[in-house]
């Protein structure tokens, strides 16, 4: 029989348990913002980038799980939830009613994706595990002192917004049109950026120039290296410090899926039922990726693969893959357009405030436009120390590269124009562009997107291995 609990959520974690069991960028370039933009990509957003309003045919599963209150669980004689445990995880649990929202999202997001839902039995089996995993993670975020506060949450809201086309005030509305409710959404998407920051934190890996030099050389920095793969694998995961026993058990169930596979069966299915990867409940899928994007040491046989092949078993450190090449695209020279430009950039501080500052930036532009030396009040007023130095002009950029509201307000400018003013994260900046181009940029996004891909790589690598030793090290008892 199944224990219970009275428990108050927080974040994703049980706080109240049964006996027995304790309880400032600086320029308008968007690349200065990577830390907090790369975690904001990763977070549940509760909608697709579709017009504004339009809801999608699917939301994440995280998402899902947050729709409604627990689901199956009992209430007491005074009105409290008395939750079942699903597991118990060092000391903390995963109730029963998580279980069942989990898997409540899970399934309407493979019905949304067209696929049949594995054997009950199997997915309520993995959509556990991931449930452990994330207790486990957030259990150790906690003991650490990671805590996310509420402008942080903010400054991820406003991200979700601006990528989905609505306005910050708007989006409890949209949430409650696709009957989620704010406050919780909220909170699990601070669980989220916390557990992004025990990764970071945990995670560390070192990328120097010569590796990057290396792999330029390499056939991965080739002509090729701007050709695209869609790529789905199944992970049959292997213990730390394996035996050659368990090796080889990981092998046979790995080559019984692949032939399962090669008889037709669906790959996404399969994935979703048995794969021991982080994606496999989104098929198994790994996206659009360039070469050198690709785990280590898939590389050399996707590339060997027409779409549909499915390789010969991949062994890694965390397992045994088996990998489809499911298309490709792509691989043409990068011509982007580049424009010459200066600014000036006025933050607000202390002393002055948001208006006071688009004032002053106001009073400048009226002061350019009067006859004044754009250099010269650049390097007297502008708040940019990388360009203010050299007059405010930052050279020939590409928009991409560019805070999106900077690049948006620059946009419309006539050659010499000088822009009203522009307010982009960093602050209230006014711009001159004196010239527009065409430019084959290919080395310069080649070298760029081998340094992020082989990070990238590596982190993907290495996190990996650290979920299997926190999985390894934690004490878990399951009661279903």
């Amino acid at each position: 029989m199944a224990q219970a609990c009275r428990a108050r959520r927080h974040a994703g974690r049980c706080v109240g348990l049964s006996a027995g069991h304790a309880e400032g960028p600086d320029k308008p370039w968007r690349g200065r913002q990577g830390d907090d933009r790369a975690w904001y990509a990763r977070l549940p957003q509760p909608m697709s980038s579709l017009p504004k309003r339009a809801a999608p045919a699917m939301l994440l599963a995280v998402c899902l799980a947050v729709v409604a209150g627990p689901v199956g669980a009992q209430l007491s004689d005074d009105g409290e939830f008395l939750d079942g445990i699903a597991a118990v995880v060092n000391d903390g649990v995963v109730l029963t009613s998580e279980l069942d929202q989990e898997l409540a999202g899970v399934r309407a997001s493979i019905r949304a994706q067209g696929l049949r839902s594995p054997p009950s039995a199997e997915l309520e089996k993995q959509v556990l595990e991931r449930l452990v995993l994330r207790e486990i993670q957030l259990q150790r975020a906690s003991r650490l002192g990671i805590e996310i506060s509420d402008e942080q949450v903010n400054r991820a809201l406003g991200f979700v917004a601006q990528q989905n086309g609505v306005e910050l005030s708007d989006l409890p509305d949209v949430l409650a049109e696709q009957g989620i409710e704010y406050a919780r959404y909220r909170e699990e998407l601070r669980a989220q950026i916390e557990l992004d920051t025990l990764r970071q934190r945990d995670v560390r890996v070192f990328l120097n120039p010569r590796e990057v030099d290396d792999f330029l050389r390499g056939a991965e920095g080739g002509e090729e290296a701007n050709r695209e793969y869609l790529v789905s694998h199944i992970l049959i995961g292997t213990p730390l410090n394996a035996t050659a026993g368990q090796r080889e058990a990981a092998r046979e169930r790995a080559e019984r899926l692949r032939e399962r596979v090669l008889e037709g069966e669906s790959f996404a299915e399969l994935a979703i039922a048995y794969s021991e990867a982080q994606n496999a409940l989104q098929g198994g899928s790994l996206g659009w990726r360039k070469r050198n994007a690709l785990p280590t040491a898939f590389v050399a046989h996707v590339i060997q693969l027409e779409p549909g092949d499915v390789a010969e078993l991949i062994t890694t450190g965390s397992g045994v893959n088996v990998v489809r090449l499911d298309e490709t695209r792509g691989g043409d020279a990068i011509i982007q357009e580049q424009w010459e430009l200066k600014h000036i950039l006025l933050q607000p501080n202390e002393i002055r405030d948001d208006d006071a500052t688009r004032g002053e930036i106001a009073e400048i532009r009226e002061q350019i436009l009067a006859g004044e030396s754009f250099g010269a009040l650049a390097r007297a007023y502008s708040a940019d120390p990388g360009s203010a130095g050299e007059g405010g002009m930052l050279g020939w950029v590409s928009p991409e590269d560019l805070d999106p509201a900077f690049a948006a307000g620059v946009a419309e400018l006539e050659s010499d124009e000088i822009s009203e003013p522009i307010r982009s994260s960093f602050g209230w900046h006014i711009a001159q562009r004196s010239g527009t181009r065409m430019q084959d940029v290919s080395e310069d996004v080649r070298r760029r997107r081998a340094e992020l891909a082989l990070r990238e790589r590596k982190v993907q690598e290495e996190t990996q291995l650290w979920l299997q030793r926190l999985r390894a090290e934690a004490f878990v008892e399951y009661k279903k």
